[in-house]
């Protein structure tokens, strides 16, 4: 039976929406929906962000001080609240990033063959 690609979308591990978030918030503000696009684009569409979990960590994130939001227009000409990183935000995404590269050494340390 082929596998058709919505089936091998992956939900996000948790505590990982925010570190991807910060991360392709790098350089440009993004809109909501860019945001989800960019992080499936980026994933090779595995990735699945979805809405009810994207917002909710947006205010969070905004009320850490780690984004600031403005409203602008979408590349659809349509109003929408656009999203950038902060300073904090940036320090924010450097140390959310240390922290999941060693917790993925640990984990490969484990899932690696033994003796290998």
């Amino acid at each position: 039976m082929k596998q058709d690609k919505s089936d091998t979308k992956q939900e996000l591990l948790p505590g990982t929406l925010e570190l991807l978030v910060l991360k392709v918030l790098v350089g440009e503000a993004k809109h909501g929906y860019a945001i989800v696009r960019e992080i499936q684009r980026r994933s090779a569409d595995v990735l699945n962000v979805e809405e009810g979990s994207l917002y909710p960590a947006l205010y969070r994130m905004e009320r850490q001080g780690w984004i600031e939001a403005e409203w602008g227009q979408s590349e659809s000409n349509r109003r929408a609240k656009f999203y950038a990183l902060t300073r904090s935000g940036r320090r924010e995404l450097a140390a959310q990033t240390a922290q999941w590269r060693r917790m993925s050494v640990a984990i490969e340390g484990v899932l690696a063959p033994e003796g290998a």
